[in-house]
Formats: C-alpha cells, sequence, structure tokens
C-alpha cells in the first residue's frame, strides 16, 4: 500500500477514535448532570429507555474502540491492510467501507457461510 493512502487511513482511525471519545464524554456528562425527579412513571421509562440506547450505543463505540486501536497498532507495525487469513492485501474499496478489517473480502465470506452452516 502507498505511503499517502496509509497516512490517509491513519487520519481516518485517529479521527473516528476522537469522536467516539468525545460522544462517550458527552454522554458521560449528560447522564450525571441529569439529576431530574420525574414525578410520571411513564415520562421516567421514557428517560431511561432513552438512556438504555445510549448506553448500549457506547458499547457498540468501546467495541469499535477497541478495533481502532488494533488497526492503528497494524498501521505502526506495517500489517495494515494484510488479511490475518490468507495474507494476501485486502481490497482498498474493502478498507474504505471498514477501515478496522482484519479479513479480506473472500476470507469474510467464507467465514460468514461457515457460520452460518454451524449455525443451523
Amino acid at each position: 500500500m502507498e505511503k499517502e493512502t496509509l497516512e490517509n487511513f491513519r487520519k481516518q482511525l485517529i479521527q473516528k477514535r476522537e469522536e467516539i471519545i468525545n460522544e462517550a464524554g458527552r454522554t458521560l456528562s449528560d447522564m450525571t448532570d441529569q439529576n431530574e425527579n420525574v414525578p410520571d412513571p411513564n415520562d421516567r421509562a421514557t428517560i431511561e429507555s432513552g438512556r438504555s440506547f445510549e448506553l448500549r450505543i457506547r458499547d457498540r463505540e468501546r467495541k469499535l474502540l477497541s478495533k481502532i486501536e488494533a488497526a492503528l497498532q497494524r498501521v505502526e507495525d506495517g500489517e495494515y491492510g494484510i488479511c490475518d487469513e490468507c495474507g494476501e492485501e485486502i481490497g482498498l474499496k474493502r478498507l474504505e467501507a471498514r477501515p478496522v478489517t482484519t479479513l479480506c473480502i473472500d476470507c469474510k465470506t467464507l467465514q460468514e457461510t461457515k457460520e452460518r452452516s454451524q449455525g443451523k
């Protein structure tokens, strides 16, 4: 992979990492600032449902954050864009769609096919 392309992916990963960290901070701040005593049970349920949804989103982002960190480490190690299974280069279109991926499209398709066949 060309150095310029690799640098673009590195910047994209860093930017996404910063966005996730900032959003997590905002969520924490919002949740700790909410000291509302809402007497109506329906209003409380709505607020709790919103909080639960927000926490699920943050949990997904936490998992994505660890994948971003791993991808940045692969950039540093010179292994970014190389499939973990077959050792071939991962296509640029796949990396653009999912910069944290560790599998080329062929290996990912094979993995999903195996998972589906084992799940039945």
